[in-house]
């Protein structure tokens, strides 16, 4: 989570709640308190994560040894420990601590650890697991809702003229398509909106998988993203799979299809029929052929794929 916090800082957030389970941890709220009162000498996260670190110490002590544990690791990082044994015998934070306890529960927050996510409570089943990319892909897709748009582009193009887009590596290499617009023209006018509206900048192939296809065209780089709106299927018979470079767009099925696309690395003829080819390279195929093999799906923490600087069209 901290390392959410640190990579999206305006839009997470961690909101600390004590949540002591006395009913198996006696010394729970106690030591809930502790880390109150080194919390008002400006050190409740070194104790917090002192109290943790130490828990097995600790957590089976009768309430008198507890106490006094709790005043001598008060000591050991350097807090006045008369002005904390104080505090701490006094109950001074008993009723804070339990008011913030109480807080959670009436909210839906059943136990630890829950997660508000969109104003949406999780917790036991429906918290997702605590993996760094399951919670960066989510924090992701959500932040793509602001670029997203309600409907397809109005149809522009022109079936009859020759379009062309340069796409621009990061690498300093670059590839051209040339986009077939009689044989998919609602595609081709989406796929042209979308990168003159600056919707493919930055984003990597993350999907390369070698004889098979390169795929890109998600801001989130998760493979789930997509421009929150589709398009339908638009198959010409008389294009095929079976060659490498031949450019079509991903879909989830039938009429699916949103921004992703992909190129082919080999025959592939076997997606023929499923998915719409609406370009073929022309230019720098070897630039194609050299972006880095990465599959998800094996390895969901692998560094991002080549990246898309942009992608210019041109009308001839």
């Amino acid at each position: 989570m901290e390392q959410l916090v640190e990579k999206y800082p305006d839009v997470v957030q961690i909101a600390y709640r004590h949540f002591p389970l006395t009913s198996i941890h006696p010394n729970a709220q106690k030591s809930a308190e502790a880390a109150e009162a080194a919390g008002t000498q400006g050190e409740f996260w070194l104790y917090h994560d002192r109290l943790f670190e130490t828990q097995g110490q600790w957590s089976g002590l009768d309430p008198a040894d507890a106490n006094d544990y709790f005043v001598e690791l008060a000591g050991e990082l350097g807090l006045d420990t008369d002005r904390f044994r104080t505090e701490l015998e006094g109950d001074v934070y008993a009723d804070y601590v339990s008011a913030m306890e109480q807080e959670s529960l009436n909210i839906g927050l059943g136990g630890t650890p829950s997660a508000i996510f969109n104003g949406e409570v999780m917790t036991g089943n429906t918290l997702p697991p605590a993996q760094l990319w399951i919670w960066d892909a989510l924090v992701q897709l959500t932040l793509l809702e602001d670029r997203q748009y309600s409907d397809p582009p109005e149809m522009v193009i022109d079936p009859d003229k020759m379009y062309l887009a340069t796409v621009e590596m990061e690498s300093g290499d670059q590839f051209t398509i040339e986009l077939l617009a009689q044989s998919a023209p609602k595609t081709v006018n989406s796929f042209i909106f979308l990168a003159e509206e600056g919707w493919f900048d930055g984003v990597s192939f993350h999907r390369v998988l070698p004889d098979f296809v390169a795929q890109t065209g998600d801001p989130t780089g998760t493979g789930f993203g997509g421009p929150g709106y589709v398009i339908p299927n638009e198959i010409d018979p008389d294009l095929s799979h079976a060659e490498k470079g031949m450019v079509a767009m991903a879909n989830s099925g039938p009429d699916t299809n949103g921004s992703q696309w992909y190129i082919t690395l080999g025959d592939v003829s076997q997606l023929d029929g499923g998915y719409t080819i609406f370009g073929r390279v022309t230019d720098g195929l070897d630039v194609v052929e050299g972006l880095t093999p990465r599959d998800p799906s094996a390895d969901p923490t692998a560094p991002a794929g080549d990246r898309i600087v942009t992608i210019t069209i041109e009308e001839k």
